[in-house]
C-alpha cells in the first residue's frame, strides 16, 4: 500500500475536542515551534553556585560607560546585582536603631533586647557599632561580619538570632546598632484584612511564637489534631482568630500554652507550612468586618531601570534608590544603594524615557514626601536629566499628569519612541514632544487593563500584555485582542485537564521575550499556586501558541549577555546569597539559569534530562475518509530534522472519540538516527502521535508522519 501522509500544523490547540484537532497538536512540554516543525527547548544551567534569598521580582541588564555588563536582580527581600559571575549585596537599609544589648543563655540562641525593633521573623539585618556581651565567647567580628536574619520575634522589644557556636555563659550586657534590610512586602500576593492594610492589618498586638511546626493541612501541632501549641496563650481572648504568616485560624478554647478547637485557612486564606517559632498574632482589627476577603495585598516588586549608568530601583509602593556602578564606587560593587533624594517616597512604579532623560514615577504622590498623598493613577517625572526635580517651575521640564481610566496604574513598558502605560482597564501612551508640554499622554484603549507590573513586553515593535479579564492584548499602533488556541487551558477550568489560573496572584506574572525564536512567553501561576508553575508562548513568525510547564519568575532575553538569563524559585530552598548567620528556609530561594544552554538541566556536576514530548488530536486512518472502518498501520516512516541521541514515537490508539487512547501493541517506538523503518501492528479507528524523549542528551526536531494504512473491517 502507499504510504499516508498526515500534515500537522505548528503550535496547541486546547479549545476544542481532540477528534474536532485533526491535524493540529493539542498538547506537549518543553517544546517549541521552528519552521513549521515541533522541537524540543533548549537546556539551562545554573550560572553560579550561589541561591538568592527570597523570590525574584524583577531583573535588568544594563552596561556602564566603560562597557560593563550588570543584570540587577530584585527579589522580595533583597537587591542584588550580577557581575563577572558573581553576585553583590546592595539591598538599601533603614534608618539604624541603635541602643540595642544582648541576652546569652549557654546556647546558640541570643536575645537581642531593642525596643521598636520592627523586625519579624526572617527579616534580615546587619550589625554595626558592636560591643560583645561579657564572657559570651564572641568577638565583634562575629556579629558585625554577615547579615543575620531574624530567627523568631519575641516581642516589640525582643527578637532572636541563631550563632554558628554556643555561648559560654547566661547574661544581659554588650551592645549594638541594627541596620534593617529596607522592606519590600509580601512573599506572594494575599488577601487584605482590617480597615486599610498597612500597620493595621487587623492584628491587635497580642502576639506569641509557635511552639512547633503548623504543616500545610487541616491539623494543629505535628500535623494531629485541632490543638496549636504556643509558648504562653497570655492576654489571649478565649475564642477568636490567629493570624500565622498569612493564614488565618479561628479556634474555640485555650490553654495556658495552646490553641484549642482549631480551624484552618478560615476568610479566604490558605492553609500552609509555618516552622517552628513563626509569628502568631491575635487578628481583630476594626471588628468582624475586617475578615472580608474583597481586598488583596500585593506582592513585594521592584521596578528597575537606568539612567545612564545609573541603577534606578523603585519598591513597588514605595521608595526609589539608586546605585552607581563600579566606575563610580570606588572599584567595589559592594556598596549599597541609596535613597534618591528630592524624588517621590512612594510610587507604585518608576521607568526612564530614554531619548529626552526623564524618570517618570506611576501612582506616586501628589505632595513629595507625603505618602498618604499617593494616587495610584497619578503621574509625575522629573526636570530633563535631572532625577533629583521634579516641582515644576518655569525653567524646568518637570510636570504631573493623572490618569482617569482605571483605579491603578499596572504596568508600563518602552516602545519604539513611546511609553504605554497600562491601569486596571485602560492603555496610553506617553510620547515626549518637547516645550511647553514635555509629554503627550493619550488614551489608546479601553477594556484592557494589565494583570501585573510585569506582565507586559515589547518586541518588534509590537506591545503584548496579558490582560486581567484573563485573555492577551497588542498594541502595534492600536489596541487589539491577540487570539489564544490555548486560552480556556491557561485561564480556566473547564475541561478536563486544564490547570485554570490564580487572579489572585495575578501580580506575579513576568513577560519575557526570546528573539531568536520569535517568542514571547508568559510564566504564570496555576489556579491553586501563589507563584508561577507554568508558561504559556505567542510565536509570532509562527503565528501559533504552546504551554510549557516551566516555571521562572523573571526572564530577560539574550542582548547584553550571550543566552537568555532567567530566576526560578524554591519555596522551601536555603539562600546562599548573601551569606546569612542563622538563615532558615522562611524566605525560599532563588537560582539564576542561563537559557538555551545545551540539551539538559545543568545544576553544578548534576544533568538532569528535560523530557519533553508533543501530542497530536486525532486523526483518521484515512482509507475510508471518515473513520467508518477499522484500519491497521503496518509501518511508518521516522522523519526527523534532528535527532541527538533517541526519540520515542507513540501511536495511540481509539475506536471512538470518547475512548482512553492506548499505545500499540508493539509500541512506543524509540528511534534513532539510523532507523529506517518501524513495524508497528497498530489497528484501530483514529490515533494521535506523540514524540518525546526521556534522558540527558537528547534533543530532537520532528517532521512529517508517514504511514502505510490498510483496512481491516468494521468491527
Amino acid at each position: 500500500m502507499a504510504l499516508n501522509l498526515i500534515n500537522i500544523r505548528p503550535g496547541y490547540n486546547k479549545q476544542i475536542t481532540d477528534t474536532a484537532a485533526e491535524g493540529q497538536y493539542v498538547d506537549g512540554d518543553f517544546v517549541r515551534f521552528r519552521y513549521g516543525l515541533p522541537e524540543k527547548i533548549g537546556g539551562w544551567e545554573k550560572l553560579t553556585a550561589n541561591t538568592l534569598v527570597g523570590v525574584a521580582r524583577a531583573q535588568h541588564q544594563y552596561t556602564d560607560l566603560d562597557g560593563r555588563i550588570y543584570a540587577a536582580i530584585g527579589t522580595h527581600k533583597a537587591l542584588l546585582i550580577y557581575y563577572g559571575s558573581a553576585f553583590y549585596d546592595i539591598t538599601p537599609l533603614e534608618t539604624a536603631q541603635t541602643g540595642g544589648t544582648f541576652t546569652t543563655n549557654g546556647t546558640t540562641t541570643v536575645t537581642v533586647n531593642l525596643s521598636g525593633h520592627s523586625l519579624n521573623q526572617g527579616d534580615l539585618f546587619t550589625f554595626t557599632s558592636v560591643t560583645a556581651p561579657t564572657g559570651s565567647g564572641y568577638s565583634t567580628s562575629d556579629f558585625t561580619t554577615n547579615t543575620f536574619e531574624c530567627t523568631n520575634r519575641l516581642s516589640a522589644t525582643q527578637f532572636t538570632i541563631t550563632m554558628p557556636t554556643a555561648s559560654s555563659n547566661s547574661n544581659t550586657s554588650g551592645s549594638c546598632t541594627i541596620n534593617r534590610y529596607v522592606t519590600t512586602g509580601a512573599i506572594s500576593q494575599t488577601f487584605g484584612y482590617g480597615w486599610g492594610t498597612g500597620a493595621w492589618s487587623g492584628a491587635t498586638g497580642v502576639n506569641d511564637t509557635l511552639n512547633g511546626a503548623l504543616l500545610n493541612d487541616a491539623n494543629g501541632t505535628g500535623g494531629s489534631g485541632t490543638t496549636i501549641n504556643i509558648n504562653s496563650t497570655t492576654g489571649f481572648p478565649s475564642a477568636g482568630v490567629i493570624k500565622v504568616d498569612n493564614e488565618l485560624i479561628s479556634y474555640t478554647g485555650l490553654t495556658s500554652t495552646s490553641i484549642t478547637g482549631i480551624t484552618r485557612a478560615v476568610n479566604g486564606t490558605s492553609t500552609a507550612a509555618h516552622n517552628s517559632g513563626a509569628f502568631v498574632e491575635v487578628f481583630t482589627g476594626w471588628g468582624e468586618a475586617s475578615l472580608s476577603t474583597a481586598f488583596a495585598l500585593d506582592p513585594a516588586n521592584w521596578s528597575l531601570d537606568n539612567f545612564g549608568q545609573v541603577l534606578v530601583a523603585t519598591v513597588a509602593n514605595g521608595r526609589t534608590f539608586t546605585w552607581q556602578p563600579i566606575n563610580n564606587n570606588s572599584n567595589a560593587l559592594d556598596v549599597r544603594a541609596t535613597i534618591m533624594t528630592g524624588a517621590p517616597t512612594k510610587s507604585t512604579m518608576t521607568i526612564v524615557s530614554d531619548q529626552d532623560r526623564h524618570l517618570i514615577h506611576l501612582g506616586t504622590e501628589t505632595t513629595i514626601g507625603q505618602t498618604t498623598s499617593q494616587d495610584k493613577m497619578f503621574i509625575r517625572f522629573s526636570d530633563q536629566e535631572n532625577f533629583n526635580v521634579y516641582e515644576p517651575t518655569s525653567t524646568n521640564t518637570a510636570g504631573t499628569f493623572r490618569l482617569d481610566d482605571g483605579t491603578e496604574i499596572r504596568a508600563a513598558v518602552k516602545g519604539k519612541d513611546y511609553i504605554l502605560v497600562t491601569t486596571d482597564t485602560a492603555a496610553y501612551t506617553i510620547q515626549f514632544v518637547g516645550a511647553p508640554f514635555t509629554f503627550s499622554i493619550r488614551k489608546v484603549g479601553s477594556n484592557c487593563g494589565c494583570v501585573g507590573p510585569h506582565a507586559m513586553a515589547f518586541s518588534d515593535g509590537i506591545v503584548y500584555w496579558m490582560d486581567d479579564a484573563g485573555g492577551f492584548n497588542i498594541f502595534n499602533g492600536t489596541v487589539e485582542t491577540l487570539p489564544c488556541s490555548v486560552e480556556d487551558f491557561v485561564f480556566t477550568t473547564n475541561n478536563p485537564g486544564d490547570l485554570g489560573f490564580n487572579f489572585d496572584a495575578g501580580k506575579v506574572v513576568y513577560a519575557g521575550v526570546n528573539a531568536l525564536f520569535n517568542e514571547v512567553t508568559w510564566y504564570y501561576p496555576q489556579a491553586t499556586a501563589d507563584d508561577n508553575t507554568r508558561s504559556v508562548t505567542w510565536n509570532r513568525q509562527e503565528n501559533c501558541w504552546y504551554t510549557n510547564s516551566l516555571s521562572r519568575t523573571t526572564a530577560h532575553d539574550a542582548n547584553l549577555f550571550e543566552k537568555p538569563y532567567k530566576t526560578e524559585f524554591n519555596s522551601t530552598g536555603t539562600p546562599t546569597f548573601p551569606t546569612i548567620q542563622g538563615v532558615t528556609n522562611l524566605n525560599g530561594a532563588s537560582t539564576y539559569y542561563a537559557h538555551e544552554v545545551g540539551t539538559d538541566q545543568v545544576v553544578g556536576t548534576t544533568t538532569t534530562a528535560i523530557e519533553a514530548f508533543v501530542e497530536s488530536g486525532d486523526f483518521m486512518l484515512h482509507v475510508d475518509g471518515d473513520g467508518e472502518v477499522f484500519t491497521k498501520v503496518r509501518r511508518f516512516i521516522p522523519d526527523f530534522k534532528r535527532l541527538t541521541g533517541n526519540a520515542i514515537v507513540t501511536i495511540n490508539l481509539k475506536d471512538f472519540p470518547s475512548d482512553t487512547a492506548s499505545s500499540s501493541p508493539l509500541g512506543p517506538f524509540t528511534i534513532t538516527s539510523s532507523t529506517k523503518k518501524i513495524d508497528t501492528r497498530a489497528r484501530g479507528r483514529a490515533a494521535s502521535l506523540k514524540i518525546s524523549n526521556n534522558s540527558t542528551g537528547q534533543t530532537w526536531r520532528y517532521g512529517t508522519f508517514r504511514a502505510d494504512v490498510q483496512p481491516d473491517g468494521r468491527r
